[in-house]
């Protein structure tokens, strides 16, 4: 995500929040350009060690959303702050969203679900993925209200309209002035809505897709590669939503490699680097029929494979 950022905006500064001990140190270690790095002790509050420990880690990391983005507004006194999430790859920059946005001063990006994958009743029409808090009056009263309730209630559960830190989004557009809905549709291109597209061209290294149905053509700003998993055996698991295969080699084949040698970079400051994966196996399921194939094979070191439901 860095690199991709760095080759496509010349004026951005990263906060990047390590959650654990050796994440901070190794990322000390490159010590990378535009960066401030920011230990989990050094952020966390009375309010959140209070919750911790009734939260998993990765109900405690989406409790920390809006408190990560009220740390970088309050301590380096910048006018804006955008979360970003780790598996985000940029292949334009994201000024054409900031754009958008104008003059308010909250901007949140949609699912945007196909069909067939809509799970906006439980996940949210909105995604934590993209979401810019301007340091203004607005933009700080619907940020104090996101971190109450995430410190209130964030768990792994569909309970009272509520999931994790993201379905508290679904009414922002009406419960608050100054919140942005992206139109951009190159701004949130995830395995979730990418079958609503096809690839249009490619020109000067930028991406552009088309829709199948309004034949809207447009510039891709970022992917996200959700649910990507490194095992054992050189094996990436790319999931099970559909994907073409033209979508394939042209976002993950080139992501893949892209992470490579990232961890080729990673390597070089720390030779013991384990990546902890994990033994690959599939599991068959009633119900569901899934078929197991090989789509990249010497291009990177890991073979690519993706499960299929073909329903």
């Amino acid at each position: 995500m860095y690199d991709s950022l760095k080759k496509n905006c010349d004026d951005f500064h990263l906060y990047i929040f390590a959650f654990d001990d050796k994440a901070f140190e190794l990322l000390g270690k490159l010590n990378l350009e535009k960066t401030t790095l920011i230990s989990l002790k050094e952020f966390e509050n009375d309010e959140l060690l209070a919750v911790k420990s009734s939260r998993s880690k990765a109900e405690y990391c989406w409790t920390c959303t809006p408190s990560v983005i009220k740390y970088v507004l309050a301590k380096y006194k910048t006018d804006s702050c955008t979360y970003i999430d780790a598996d985000l790859f940029f292949y334009s920059s994201p000024k054409s969203l900031f754009d958008e946005m104008g003059n308010a001063s909250v901007l949140i990006t949609e699912h945007r679900y196909t069909k067939k994958y809509d799970r906006s009743k439980l996940s949210g029409k909105y995604c934590v993925q993209f979401i810019t808090f301007n340091n203004d009056t607005e933009g700080l009263n619907v940020l104090n209200w996101w971190s109450n309730a995430c410190i209130e209630w964030c768990y792994n559960l569909c309970v009272d309209g509520k999931f994790g830190d993201q379905k508290y989004l679904d009414d922002w557009t009406t419960r608050f002035n100054g919140v942005h809905e992206l139109k951009h549709l190159g701004g949130g291109v995830a395995p979730w809505n990418i079958q609503q597209y096809e690839i249009s061209n490619s020109l000067n290294n930028k991406l552009f897709l088309i829709t199948k149905n309004e034949f809207i053509n447009f510039e891709v700003v970022f992917f996200h590669f959700h649910y990507v998993r490194f095992y054992k055996n050189n094996i990436v698991d790319l999931g099970w939503l559909k994907l073409s295969k033209q979508i394939i080699n042209e976002f993950y084949a080139k992501y893949i490699r892209a992470l490579v040698i990232a961890l080729e970079k990673v390597k070089k400051v720390d030779p013991n680097f384990q990546e902890s994966l994990l033994p690959f196996s599939i599991k068959e399921s009633k119900g569901l029929k899934e078929k197991l194939k090989v789509l990249l094979k010497k291009t990177t070191k890991f073979n690519l494979f993706h499960r299929c439901d073909f329903n």
